[in-house]
């Protein structure tokens, strides 16, 4: 028998997006000879999973019907029996259900984490969606977040007490992430190229960016023949985005390439990073872009205010309002000197606060604490048996 632990990651799909990324990145990076790793899809896998290069990490998929699904916690029950974890780590709302699947097969140790709230409830006033959260808090030994928003309304509206509880900032590889090489890009060298990275869906809110690139043309006509818009990333309304910018008239000045894996290839085209979501935990896609040293333009909500410093790294406007947003992407049209000075500053922000070795490392040592804690635990148990 294998006296190293294993840690079953679940989590509702395996595809290209964030939270995949840097849970991919945490499995390759994790010393092997302290933890072993095995990845549970509620649903399935893309190829994206070709990403995990670590050996020996096992891969499995429950097929989940949408819906209740009761099937799949009986199916989970007898996986997590066949391939007896030290510790189930189950990620967002969407598999937070299955810690008492996960208690009932005797796996000792049982995290969440809480890494932004379902794209359908983006400010988690679903009262369903509290309730289930609330249900759930016994059954875990902590529930993280990755953000100090997060952490803050997981405590106050949710109830998860403090020693349940704790900040696991996310990380980004600024080696891989820089301004040195070739930058990958359908556009001209002289157009001032506004990106964004990430799923293309609802609480991403990429309607108010192109409402925005529409309004910054109009109030930048002298610059007009040399802004560009590029939206990376594939999702349920891709396709509702392209006819967007299609009745905008703008189709030939934005880029949906959909899916790629040569974002940090990408973000060397890019002049000025922009999030126009509506809800976020600690976004990846702004890291990464503070990593290769772009102005990040973000919306105040979720963590984003906390990743960037206003004024200083970026610019931070409210939610849904494509006037402001436009209005700070202006600034950094304008005046590329600005754009280098707050690119400059959120890279080193992003060495200081963010980078890839402290966030596995964290990951590890809540690992071993809780571990620690379940033996220390079961000694007492044990002792007053006796």
């Amino acid at each position: 028998m294998n006296d190293i632990p294993l840690v079953v990651h679940l989590i509702y799909r395996l595809d290209f997006g964030g939270l995949e990324t840097l849970l991919v990145e945490r499995i390759n990076r994790m010393p092997a000879e302290r933890y072993r790793h095995a990845v549970v899809c509620l649903t399935g896998y893309t190829d994206f999973a070709n990403k995990i290069t670590k050996a020996g990490v096992e891969l499995h998929a429950l097929g989940k019907q949408p819906g209740m699904s009761l099937g799949t916690h009986l199916a989970l029950w007898k996986l997590l029996r066949k391939l007896q974890p030290t510790i189930v780590h189950t990620y967002n709302l969407a598999a937070v259900e299955y810690a008492p699947a996960a208690l009932l097969a005797r796996v000792p140790v049982r995290v969440n984490g809480m890494h932004g709230r379902d794209a359908s409830d983006p400010d988690g006033s679903n009262r369903k969606h509290k309730l289930l959260r609330r249900l759930m808090v016994p059954f875990y030994d902590c529930c993280y977040a990755n953000s100090a928003d997060m952490l803050a309304w997981s405590r106050r509206v949710v109830g998860v007490p403090e020693n349940k509880s704790c900040l696991l900032a996310n990380g980004i590889d600024a080696d891989r992430f820089n301004r040195e090489g070739a930058a990958t890009s359908p556009f001209a060298d002289d157009a001032i190229v506004i990106g964004t990275v990430g799923r293309v869906q609802d609480v991403k809110d990429h309607a108010t960016l192109v409402r925005a690139f529409v309004a910054l043309r109009e109030r930048m006509p002298e610059l007009q023949g040399r802004l560009r818009l590029a939206i990376v990333g594939a999702g349920p309304l891709l396709e509702a985005v392209r006819a967007q910018a299609a009745q905008a008239g703008i189709a030939d000045l934005v880029w949906l390439p959909g899916a790629r894996t040569d974002v940090a290839d990408i973000l060397r085209g890019f002049d000025i990073f922009v999030l126009s979501s509506i809800a976020e935990g600690t976004p990846g896609s702004a890291l990464e872009a503070m990593a290769s040293s772009l102005p990040v333009v973000g919306t105040r909500v979720g963590g984003i205010p906390e990743v960037v410093d206003d004024g200083v790294t970026g610019t931070v406007v409210p939610p849904s309002d494509p006037q402001a947003l436009a209005a700070a992407i202006a600034r950094y049209a304008a005046s590329p000197e600005l754009a280098r000075e707050h690119g400059r500053a959120g890279r080193e922000r992003l060495q200081r606060h963010y980078n890839m070795t402290a966030m596995v490392a964290a990951y590890q040592s809540l690992y071993d604490t809780l571990c620690e804690r379940k033996k220390q635990y079961r000694k007492v148990v044990k002792s007053c048996v006796e």
